[in-house]
């Protein structure tokens, strides 16, 4: 207790004085904290452990005031409604200046570039749509239960902004028909924005980025998809990395898997360290059907998984609001 009270003063002062004030929760004085539980006596542990849990929220509110002072420190204040040459004294500002790409478009647009490069079309997905294509197609039977776990909204006339870029899994399915029936193969992927009606915090968005992938021939299999996507997974972190799959749930395949790598070194991961990553699994029949394509004749896998993820992961984010907050301290950041 004593520690935690002689701490307070220190870590609360390293906060007002640094312009990343986030970073203060990731001290060793906090690790070993926490770690010290471990040593009490457990008639000690309940009332020590509250005593670190309210020390990271009084540290929490703290990085917030910190932050948005910092956030305010850097607006430029100027007279929007004047001539240029009213507000031209102002230092370093211009009178246009470029932007830069904010760091979901440009990470959205390796991965597509990736996924491209391996044979697959992409197609922007849609950010508005109807109840088939986001659940009917994709064999969630009306008023099933699987249905709520994707609780997004929905307009006055009955149209969804889609919780999943799998809405346009059954218009691909459709428009690769023929060259399927042709001899050749479906390899598409989706992208683009998706809605949740989710409680924000730092590890939920109501609004994000997924991507979301389909393959179909005569002889698809498990074995190809596992590959697809390890490879994937090596070319965006730019190393070699084992995988592992569990069994997981999703209507629209069969079977279905929670698909993980092995915590990347660039990301400070260890031998042993998983990271699960997306749902996958081999497409189900019914979702074949529902595009009339014969599920006897040909078979496919698909899989789904964020973009905002892949991001926070790769640059070592804690905190998933800064890709929706606007905050200049945060962009310029990848510049």
């Amino acid at each position: 207790m004593d520690t935690v009270d002689q701490l307070r003063p220190k870590l609360l002062e390293r906060i007002k004085n640094t312009p990343e004030p986030r970073e203060v929760l990731k001290a060793d004085e906090i690790k070993r904290l926490y770690g010290a539980i471990a040593d009490l006596d457990p008639s000690q542990r309940g009332e020590y452990g509250k005593s670190v849990n309210a020390l990271k929220q009084e540290l929490e509110a703290a990085i917030a005031v910190r932050e948005a002072e910092l956030e305010d420190s850097e607006v430029e204040r100027i007279d929007v409604t004047a001539p240029w040459d009213v507000n031209s004294t102002l230092p370093g500002l211009l009178p246009a200046q470029q932007g830069t790409q904010h760091p979901l478009t440009r990470e959205l647009a390796e991965v597509v570039d990736i996924f491209t490069r391996m044979g697959f079309d992409a197609i922007e997905s849609r950010q508005i749509d109807d109840d088939f294509h986001m659940f009917g197609a994709l064999n969630f039977p009306e008023n099933h239960p699987a249905r709520d776990g994707y609780d997004t909204f929905r307009t006055e006339e009955g149209f969804i902004p889609p919780a999943h870029t799998s809405t346009m899994q059954n218009r691909i399915l459709k428009d690769g028909k023929a060259a399927l029936e042709a001899g050749g193969q479906i390899a598409a992927i989706s992208y683009g924005r998706v809605f949740r009606n989710e409680d924000v915090d730092a590890t939920h968005e109501h609004t994000f980025y997924q991507c979301e992938g389909v393959f179909v021939s005569d002889s698809a299999t498990l074995g190809q998809m596992l590959g697809t996507l390890r490879s994937f997974f090596e070319t965006y972190y730019g190393q070699k990395l084992k995988i592992k799959t569990q069994p997981g749930y999703f209507p629209f395949v069969e079977p279905g898997l929670e698909f993980a790598i092995e915590k990347p070194a660039a990301l400070g991961g260890k031998p042993g360290e998983w990271l699960e990553m997306l749902g996958c699994g081999m497409i189900h029949p019914n979702v074949l059907r529902a595009a009339d394509i014969d599920p006897e004749k040909y078979r496919g896998f698909a899989w789904g998984g964020g973009i905002d993820r892949l991001v926070m992961l790769k640059y070592g984010l804690d905190d998933v609001r800064h890709f929706e907050s606007g905050k200049l301290q945060f962009l310029r950041k990848f510049n």
